[in-house]
């Protein structure tokens, strides 16, 4: 019986310890996919910083009457 309750307890035990690698390892994926897309939300705020100086500096269309004025 204690042998059968040792064996339970040891599997349970081995059962949690894997858990707690895939915890792990699952969170370091986490934290690379923060990096990468704080690092891509950078460039994305550069190339829109970008695109509005381009659009401010671009002459506007040329106002003209339609013909049927």
């Amino acid at each position: 019986m204690i042998d059968t309750l040792q064996a339970r307890l040891d599997e349970v035990e081995a059962h949690a310890a894997h858990q707690d690698k895939a915890v792990d390892d699952l969170n370091a994926v986490i934290l690379d996919q923060r990096e990468e897309l704080d690092r891509l939300t950078r460039r994305v705020n550069v190339m829109l910083t970008r695109l509005e100086a381009l659009e401010a500096a671009a002459p506007g269309p040329e106002v003209t009457k339609p013909p049927h004025y």
